[in-house]
């Protein structure tokens, strides 16, 4: 559908993907990382550099635009973006090309994520920035890194809710599970049970270590171009049906206390615009990449996103619904947990995969992936078809 006959949906496709090794630690640095992933991504195309005219990326990314167009030897830029809120950034790089691209602002947008979380220095660590204005009620209290205030929202919904741990080592399961199928991920070779989830280390009580995202260095990158032309490139397009960005009234942050119910984050009111631009409905996604930083924010997002009703995140998870051949297949490369965490780009690769039926834990004949960034901070979603 043209974009001015029904905004976005379906006007846009994303041809190209292309991503680095990952790693705990990598000897290139971020922005010969970020290259080697747009140069990838852009041959899996088979666009030429030359050609790339717009550009979008995270606030948070190192690497600006002036480097990656240099290096890798782009044309004249007519469109460029930043989003910020770290994971909440991931699919909104990609909504921001799809609209420029759909509006005539732009031919061939790049979509970029390249981070040495790894090795790298942990974003809280800095003292320039130590206390930005919400940080100020929290972090003198104790609530120092984002585990921290997850902890307190899941120590929330497990007592109202009556979700247990079992409910998230479901979710750790089975990212941990499709990671043992794709040897690019970080786990690859090292399965997970219940025991050892359940007798792991605390990290933020009630969050052990498995309901953590791994800490990575790596890159990742897409290509966005108009339907018209994804006709013509090298791969299968994947289709950008529908898009949204959520920053909910008077929401906070993760701890976010300004907000009648704590427990009902952006995912709602991005699933709202989601499926209003939408001729899909939940029970129509064959396999979702959700965002999975720590383990009680998929419950959160299956929620939000409309996969069952509030409060019943935890039962969804029973009887291996998120297991391949289960109700909702979920993070079939490894997600954050279990293959790279890199600001969640690696689920928006993974989408396309399963679309173009290349998944190393293909579900068969999927031709809708819902993809959301991160639950809790400001955040973005992509619903996407073959």
């Amino acid at each position: 559908m043209a974009a001015g006959s029904g905004g976005l949906k379906d006007a846009t496709a994303i041809v190209g993907i292309g991503q680095t090794p990952f790693a705990k630690r990598l000897p290139e640095d971020e922005r010969t990382l970020a290259c080697r992933a747009v140069l990838a991504a852009l041959d899996d195309a088979g666009i030429a550099p030359g050609e790339v005219d717009a550009l979008a990326s995270y606030t948070m990314e190192e690497t600006d635009e002036v480097e990656l167009a240099k290096t890798c030897g782009f044309g004249d830029l007519t469109f460029f973006s930043k989003v910020g809120y770290g994971g909440g950034g991931s699919c909104a790089t990609v909504a921001h090309l799809a609209a420029a691209v759909a509006t005539g602002q732009a031919n061939v947008g790049v979509a970029w994520r390249s981070r040495k979380r790894g090795s790298g220095p942990r974003p809280w660590t800095s003292t320039a920035v130590q206390l930005p204005t919400p940080a100020q009620w929290t972090r003198p209290f104790g609530l120092l890194r984002p585990v921290d205030e997850i902890a307190m929202l899941a120590r929330r919904y497990l007592r109202e809710y009556g979700a247990t741990r079992d409910h998230l080592f479901n979710v750790a399961l089975a990212c941990r599970n499709r990671a043992n199928q794709n040897p690019a991920a970080i786990m690859y070779d090292r399965p997970l049970t219940r025991e050892m989830y359940m007798t792991s280390r605390w990290i933020s009580e009630p969050l052990c270590l498995f309901d953590n995202c791994l800490e990575t260095d790596g890159a990742l990158a897409c290509v966005v171009v108009s339907a018209e032309r994804a006709r013509d490139c090298r791969r299968k397009p994947v289709y950008v049906h529908s898009a949204a960005q959520s920053l909910p009234a008077q929401h906070h942050g993760m701890v976010n206390y300004w907000n009648d119910d704590p427990l009902t984050g952006p995912a709602w009111t991005a699933a709202r615009h989601l499926w209003k631009h939408s001729d899909l409905t939940p029970q129509d996604v064959d396999v979702a990449q959700i965002y999975d930083a720590f383990t009680p924010l998929v419950l959160l997002s299956l929620e939000g996103y409309g996969f069952c009703g509030r409060g019943e995140g935890g039962a969804f998870t029973e009887g291996g619904a998120l297991e391949i051949g289960g109700t909702l297949p979920l993070n079939t490369g490894g997600g954050g947990l279990s293959e790279a965490y890199v600001h969640g780009f690696n689920l928006v690769n993974e989408g396309v995969k399963q679309l173009r039926g290349t998944s190393t834990a293909q579900v068969p004949d999927a031709s809708a992936c819902l993809v959301t960034a991160g639950e809790g901070v400001p955040t973005s979603a992509l619903l996407l078809r073959s």
